[in-house]
């Protein structure tokens, strides 16, 4: 029989309390969720469910108060030591590039701070990523100010992915962007997820990039995971939050089938 494949992250008993003493509060409480390898795991809840600082957990930015975060087979709080940036990918909510960068300087920042490879190398490398998210070699050598919402989008990319994490985690992944924009990410997003095999785990509250992009979903609330599943089998649990979320009028629009074209 075939070994089973350990999971990418693996979160157990984990509570997280903010404040001490009587203005202690908690925002996760015995909060179980497991991540298996090649999935694309979308994280849903309302304000204050603590999405965010899960993925801060994962990424090892935040310390749990208590239980256990491990990904890739190691605590999770290792993360952020030397070679970090090899295991784990992180896409900002708003690109959070470096404004004193160019664009290329910005995808090449992790291998230029580990210092180990020629700078040709590391530019090299740093242009196949731009490269391979759909963003032409001109572009390079322009200012993130320069940049269109879009375009910051593909260069947080490239950055999070210069190298070649096997897991990539994602925040908000369309937040700002118009429809088009958004429909084109997803679909970047979608074709380099299936091309590099990489695990990503990803935080939003937009129902369109959710079904385009999840493979899978988990449902903060009550400070723990309530549900997951498929996105169409957790549009069906039972909760409040569910079904504000997904069979609201916003969400009916989202699971809505497209309309057929009527013949001239």
């Amino acid at each position: 029989m075939a070994a089973v494949p350990a999971p990418v992250v693996q979160i157990a008993g984990l509570w997280t309390v903010f404040g001490k003493g009587d203005k202690a509060f908690s925002v996760h409480q015995d909060l179980d969720l497991t991540v298996q390898r090649g999935e694309i795991l979308a994280l849903v809840g309302g304000s204050g469910t603590g999405k965010t600082v899960l993925l801060r957990q994962i990424l090892g930015l935040m310390q749990p108060t208590r239980g256990s975060v491990t990904a890739l087979g190691r605590p999770a709080r290792e993360m952020t030591g030397e070679g970090a940036a090899s295991r784990v990918g992180m896409l900002f909510q708003h690109g959070a590039l470096f404004s004193a960068f160019n664009v290329l300087d910005n995808i090449a920042f992790a291998l230029n701070e580990q210092g180990t490879l020629p700078a040709d190398l590391v530019r090299d490398a740093a242009m196949v990523k731009l490269q391979m998210v759909g963003l032409k070699p001109e572009h390079a050598t322009r200012m993130p100010a320069d940049l269109s919402g879009g375009m910051i989008k593909r260069v947080a990319l490239a950055r999070a992915l210069i190298m070649d994490p096997p897991l990539l985690l994602l925040d908000e992944p369309t937040a700002g962007l118009d429809p088009h924009g958004s429909d084109e990410f997803c679909a970047l997003v979608r074709e380099l997820q299936a091309e590099l095999g990489v695990t990503m785990v990803m935080v939003t509250h937009d129902l369109d990039t959710l079904f385009a992009l999840a493979t899978r979903v988990a449902v903060l609330a009550d400070k723990r995971v309530i549900t997951t599943g498929t996105p169409t089998e957790v549009a069906h649990f039972a909760h409040p939050f569910v079904e504000q979320f997904f069979l609201g009028e916003r969400g009916r629009r989202a699971m809505a089938p497209p309309t057929p074209l009527k013949e001239s």
